[in-house]
């Protein structure tokens, strides 16, 4: 990898980009795989729709290591990020180097869905349910089988390419 002195993700010639970038959002953390194959993608693209069951959508990044081992397993963990968690956000975004690799920032508890980030307060066990592609991204909606929300006091928010203090 690479670190530029720039924004790794310039949205100037871009303004769906720059709407989006207003938005907002609490930032989570998808993962997939096993102790033989995993892998891990920040994503601030997604949102949660009621139901019976509950479901998760994103828009994944096509090329990304999480998409296609998500769709080829089936299965994956969501977990949102606290303000600490920040840097560990940007290792798995690719945006800041991780020494050992993004896996190692951090304790994991294994599942059946994928690893569990251990400190995370909220966090869903998914199944995908469907893929579309949709404009530059695949649009994955995954039911929810497991959920677990707990205090998040200080969440990670990402807000117009910068994470929002606590209380900011």
């Amino acid at each position: 990898m690479t670190i530029h002195s720039g924004h790794p993700f310039p949205t100037p010639d871009d303004p769906v980009r720059r709407l989006r970038g207003r938005l907002g959002g609490t930032v989570s953390l998808w993962t997939a795989g096993d102790d033989a194959e995993r892998a891990g993608l920040t994503v601030t693209s997604w949102l949660v729709a009621g139901g019976e069951p509950g479901r998760v959508l994103a828009l994944l990044d096509p090329d990304a290591d999480l998409t296609e081992l998500l769709l080829q397993t089936g299965r994956g963990v969501v977990q949102l990020l606290s303000w600490k968690d920040r840097d560990l956000a940007d290792a798995f975004a690719g945006t800041t180097p991780a020494p050992g690799g993004p896996w190692r920032m951090a304790a994991w508890d294994d599942t059946d869905h994928g690893p569990r980030l251990a400190t995370a307060t909220a966090w869903a066990r998914v199944s995908v349910e469907t893929d579309v592609e949709v404009g530059w991204s695949r649009l994955v909606t995954c039911t929810v089988d497991e959920l677990v929300v707990g205090d998040d006091p200080e969440p990670l928010v990402h807000r117009r390419g910068r994470y929002v203090p606590p209380g900011g």
